[in-house]
């Protein structure tokens, strides 16, 4: 798919700026949305037409999309700059809904929107798609992140061609887990233990990618996810040595693996969509 009329939901943020420069590379007609006007000469020199919107205002978002008349829109909305889980919910809830909502009304038929791969139910298997969401047994927190993600993807599957990304824990410049980022801090501070706990991460670059390449795939639900599923055990020294952090705590002992953190599969992304992380394992790519 080439030369398409693509509006962008989240164009600032970590994974949305490098798509915005992969799509503007392969010669799409760009319309980037931020709630920031000091955004607005860097999407233009990354190639796109910007618009500025606060995505909570849905009269708003929808005139930009109606006056961006896109074919595809690509939803890459979050706020997790500050660690903000609850504001992190509120966008994929109401942020969602606009959205969606403005594309209906634009007579949009397909959306690109990211979502995780950790809001599995339990099991002791890396999760594969078929896997439902964990909305019965989830609790606290993490309670919020899995109504919210389901919220974010039923909506989504309101439009008539849709394909959900559910991206693994991402890493890498501008994430969470950089040099500089909230887990690195974390680690450095020896509050982030290697627990049994398993975790599928995704590099930036690699999920910028896969929301590229999505374009043109059936819709569906599609794990995007590195090859090497690993308990805290195995990736915390090596994220810890990665960021200059001293060595990590060990658990309490015998501390179990949380049922719901089981990994992610992406077999189907792989196999069938083709899409192969350019970093297939976290341990090259910390």
């Amino acid at each position: 798919m080439s030369g398409v009329r693509i509006f962008i939901a989240g164009a600032t943020g970590v994974v949305g700026r490098r798509v915005v420069a992969l799509l503007a590379e392969a010669g799409h007609e760009l319309t980037a949305m931020t709630r920031h006007a000091a955004s607005a000469p860097g999407l233009r020199a990354a190639g796109a037409d910007p618009v500025v919107c606060d995505v909570f205002d849905a009269g708003a978002v929808r005139d930009a999309v109606r006056g961006a008349r896109p074919e595809v829109v690509v939803h890459e909305l979050t706020d997790l700059a500050a660690g903000d889980r609850t504001a992190n919910a509120a966008i994929r809830v109401q942020g969602t809904r606009n959205l969606v909502d403005a594309a209906h009304a634009a007579g949009v038929r397909r959306i690109v929107a990211q979502s995780i791969a950790w809001a599995y139910a339990p099991g002791d298997a890396p999760a594969s798609e078929d896997v439902p969401l964990d909305t019965d047994a989830a609790d606290g927190t993490r309670r919020e992140t899995v109504a919210a993600v389901a919220a974010l993807e039923s909506t989504a599957a309101e439009l008539p061609e849709w394909i959900v990304l559910r991206h693994g824990m991402l890493y890498g410049p501008g994430t969470w887990y950089a040099p500089g980022g909230l887990m690195a801090g974390a680690a450095r501070a020896g509050q982030l233990p290697a627990t049994a706990d398993v975790t599928s991460f995704v590099h930036v670059d690699d999920a910028a990618a896969a929301a590229v390449v999505a374009l043109d795939w059936p819709t569906g639900t599609y794990n995007i996810c590195d090859d090497e599923p690993a308990p805290g055990s195995a990736w915390v020294p090596a994220f810890c040595q990665a960021v200059d952090a001293p060595p990590p705590l060990p658990p309490a002992p015998a501390t179990p693996r949380a049922p719901w953190a089981r990994g992610a599969d992406n077999h189907r992304a792989r196999t069938r969509r083709g899409w192969t992380p350019r970093f297939p394992t976290w341990r090259t790519g910390f």
